[in-house]
């Protein structure tokens, strides 16, 4: 069994606990997360540069630096920047992830069925560059 870290941005700490709810410490059977959280853009960029991070689950409604945002500036300037989900309030937001190039978007509230699957897919397509 492999363990992963998630990284969950949120400024609201009650929104990180659902994301981590919803994700579960064992997303699959041959899974374990282990998380770190962030309420900032700051710490995001902090925990991203000083931690071997595995996937990043951002807040898309989160202020004043929305998921979105801190995603597409991610991806712009970090090499090798982890897989990333961006959880959004509304599916016709998902032409809005597209734009900021995220590997996959969740809706609020989260289900976590489809989390699960969600997350264990991005995890496994890492794997490689780990090895």
């Amino acid at each position: 069994m492999s363990e992963h870290t998630v990284l969950l941005y949120s400024d609201d700490p009650a929104v990180r606990d659902r994301m981590r709810l919803a994700i579960g410490s064992h997303p699959a059977t041959d899974l374990t997360v282990r998380f770190v959280d962030a309420s900032t853009y700051a710490e995001v960029v902090r925990l991203v540069d000083d931690t071997e991070v595995d996937l990043l689950v951002l807040d898309g409604e989160a202020s004043p630096g929305g998921g979105l945002g801190i995603a597409r500036q991610l991806r712009d300037e970090v090499d090798d920047a982890p897989p990333v989900c961006v959880v959004i309030a509304r599916a016709a937001d998902r032409w809005l992830a597209a734009y900021a190039k995220v590997d996959a978007t969740l809706v609020h509230p989260m289900d976590p069925v489809l989390t699960a699957q969600t997350v264990a897919k991005l995890l496994r397509e890492r794997l490689p560059l780990h090895r």
